[in-house]
């Protein structure tokens, strides 16, 4: 009864019955008289049996949420002392019951991890779950929530349905931690857990991030004032040194003469004007488009000048600082799908162009393979979860606005594969539809290949009033009575304005909709039932309303039941647009169907860069539009959905490395300031506990 298989040496005729056996046990009948041959052929064919039902037994209980542990929630007042109240779950225990391997993981303290990208070979013939992306309407400055509701999708998903999932959610950042927004682990009984750690540093991803963005602006700086005051021979003696009377080019120089169309591997062997043209990379001051970023949210950085030293004799120029999350890196952290395609991505980063008008790249500055160093970590989802024990991976964060705004295609990879083919993957994109879902499809899924099968969009009453026609938030005030008291006509207005155009919006990429309605105190019954059935009018597969703030996983329950309704369903997708429309159609097709603008205005600026990318052979990118958040326009205070516009473009730029072209809408700014009073007045450190308050 303990045996996996079991040999029958006595004939076909042994009469033995199957409860003599384990269930599930394989059972080989043999002939009495067996030669040597048969006998090692036996043996063998028991190995690969045995090897056959461990590997099994792997799979079950990879795919299996049976052995699940579920962490159950207890009653308190504050995010904080909810987040407290809950000792999470070991992280080797938790990577155990996902299916990882011991050798797969890379602790991090007692509760996260860096999960190794091997995982990916290991399963790369197991079949995907399904995909899931939470987007949002328009928000008011406060957030509506999308967080809350991603983690209590995946909560009601695994915790009370028994469907295996994983959330995939962007790192925070430091600027809004410490300036108005405050934590984003989520809220109430719906969070990622431990909350500080979510929060602060985590596993150091910005921080490489930030180490590795200003190596290159050193490395910029460095470079011209070595060229402004050396000759060509001795610029060419230091960057190709002899050593032990030996002169050879490094690895990464030869890309450079490859870049050049050089096609010599001996030093010597260059002419007076290969040197000259393999050693000055000649930057043009005015065009250089790199600049230092820092994790804070601080104005004063926004315009600064460098090389005021008598040092650096005389080099002296205007730069700038921006939020770390709007560097480049972060973006290509969010896009690479292996080492090696990050590796490229860095390589090909374009910092700035020559006065001969050809674009410089961190290759050519030598600095990329460095930069691959810093990374080499960072590229690593880290692995947490929430309040009910379920699985959640952290990783990446780029800024919504400037860059896509969504987590890793890493994270979401492997976590598909994790979950199994019935399993659900629960991600989330930046800001409303208009932004962070249609960056999401036309940007993220074409780097990734992954198709998704649901959209939830999330919408909360208190937005729909303010689209509606109430009163101006602001973060920090107190919220109008409006938005206090039932108010029927401002919701159902919201509703045919905001929340119709976000669920179109998603029609045009052939996604089912189920609207999220995140429920807050305030409203009332009668506003709750309007939403839901509005939405449904408005061409939802479904609306639901959603108590997980307050009730944890139970509260999404029927979230939970529409979204794997809807995900059975066929779904269309298709991207927007076509890659090889020519950049202005693009932007153009995006700024008509997603935002509702007439047309599109070009500066001259926007259109000289047009051509200059054209001309550089980057005009097959996609579009990543640099908007505010605050609007389905490029004016922050036009709510509902907004017509009759022209959008205005005033710059245009690239992230080669990243792979998209950023039109810049308005005036969007990549480093946020603190306000009067910031969160980190309410931010401090019991020295006797240890425990940390006011990030919530």
């Amino acid at each position: 009864m303990q045996s996996d298989a079991v040999v029958l040496l006595g004939g076909g005729n042994i009469d033995i019955l199957p409860t003599c056996f384990r269930p599930g046990a394989a059972v080989i009948h043999c002939e009495p008289t067996l030669e040597s041959g048969i006998a090692e052929l036996i043996v063998i064919t028991v190995k690969i049996i045995l090897s056959s039902m461990v590997c099994c037994k792997i799979m079950e209980k990879m795919y299996s949420i049976q052995h699940f542990s579920v962490l159950k929630l207890n009653l308190y007042i504050s995010d904080i002392e909810i987040s407290r109240a809950q000792i999470p779950k070991p992280v080797n225990q938790l990577a155990e019951e996902v299916g990882l391997l011991p050798e797969e993981l890379e602790a991090y303290g007692r509760s996260k991890a860096k999960v190794c990208l091997s995982l990916l070979d290991r399963l790369h013939t197991q079949p995907d779950g399904k995909y899931v992306l939470v987007a949002g309407i328009t928000p008011t400055p406060l957030g509506e929530g999308k967080s809350t509701v991603t983690i209590g999708l995946v909560q009601a998903l695994s915790a009370h349905l028994s469907l295996n999932s994983f959330a995939c959610l962007r790192q925070p950042s430091q600027g809004p931690t410490f300036g108005v927004k405050g934590g984003a682990a989520g809220g109430g009984y719906a969070q990622v857990i431990p909350m500080e750690e979510f929060n602060l540093h985590l596993t150091g991803d910005i921080h490489a991030i930030t180490a590795a963005n200003n190596l290159v602006a050193a490395a910029i700086d460095a470079r011209m004032l070595h060229e402004a005051t050396q000759s060509d021979k001795a610029l060419f003696n230091r960057l190709v040194p002899s050593v032990n009377g030996v002169r050879k080019f490094s690895p990464i120089q030869f890309s450079r003469l490859q870049r050049l169309g050089i096609d010599k591997t001996n030093p010597a062997s260059l002419t007076p004007e290969e040197v000259t043209s393999f050693v000055r990379l000649d930057l043009d001051p005015s065009k250089i488009t790199w600049q230092r970023v820092v994790d804070t949210n601080d104005r004063f950085l926004r315009k600064i000048t460098v090389g005021q030293a008598n040092t650096e004799k005389g080099q002296i120029r205007e730069t700038g600082f921006d939020i770390a999350v709007a560097s480049e890196i972060m973006a290509i952290l969010a896009l690479a799908d292996s080492l090696e395609d990050m590796k490229n991505r860095l390589a090909r980063m374009v910092v700035g162009t020559s006065r001969s008008g050809q674009p410089v790249t961190t290759e050519d500055l030598g600095v990329s393979g460095a930069l691959t160093v810093l990374m080499k970590d960072a590229i690593k989802p880290t692995l947490m979860q929430t309040l009910e024990g379920t699985p959640v991976f952290v990783h990446a964060g780029p800024f919504a606005n400037i860059a896509h705004g969504n987590s890793s295609v890493l994270a979401d990879k492997l976590a598909l594969k994790l979950v199994g083919r019935d399993g659900f993957v629960v991600t989330e994109a930046g800001f409303g539809a208009d932004i962070g879902m249609e960056k999401f499809f036309n940007i993220k899924c074409r780097a990734s290949g992954l198709r998704p099968n649901v959209v939830v969009l999330v919408a909360t009453i208190r937005a729909l009033k303010m689209h509606g026609g109430g009163p101006n938030v602001s973060a920090g005030a107190p919220l109008p009575k409006e938005y206090i008291d039932e108010n029927l006509s401002l919701v159902a207005a919201g509703c045919h304005s905001n929340l119709k155009k976000q669920i179109q919006i998603a029609h045009l990429f052939g996604i089912p909709v189920v609207v999220a309605l995140n429920v807050f105190k305030t409203d009332t019954q009668a506003e709750i039932d309007l939403v839901c059935e509005i939405a449904k009018g408005c061409g939802a597969s479904d609306a639901v309303p959603c108590n997980h703030w307050a009730q944890g996983g139970r509260g999404s329950i029927k979230l939970a039941q529409a979204v794997n309704e809807a995900a059975s369903r066929p779904s269309n997708f298709q991207f927007l647009y076509n890659i090889e429309m020519p950049i202005a159609d693009k932007i153009r097709t995006i700024a008509q169907k997603v935002y509702g603008a007439d047309d599109i205005e070009l500066s001259p600026a926007a259109k000289d860069k047009i051509d200059y990318y054209n001309q550089q052979g980057y005009g097959l990118l996609p579009i990543c539009m640099a908007k505010t958040h605050l609007s389905l326009s490029h004016m922050p205070d036009k709510k509902g959905a907004p017509t009759g516009f022209v959008l205005p473009i005033r710059d245009v730029r690239a992230s080669i490395g990243a792979g998209f072209i950023y039109p810049l809408v308005g005036t969007m700014s990549t480093m946020p300031g603190l306000p009067t009073r910031p969160c980190f007045y309410d931010i401090d450190l019991d020295p006797v506990t240890g425990e940390i308050t006011g990030l919530f």
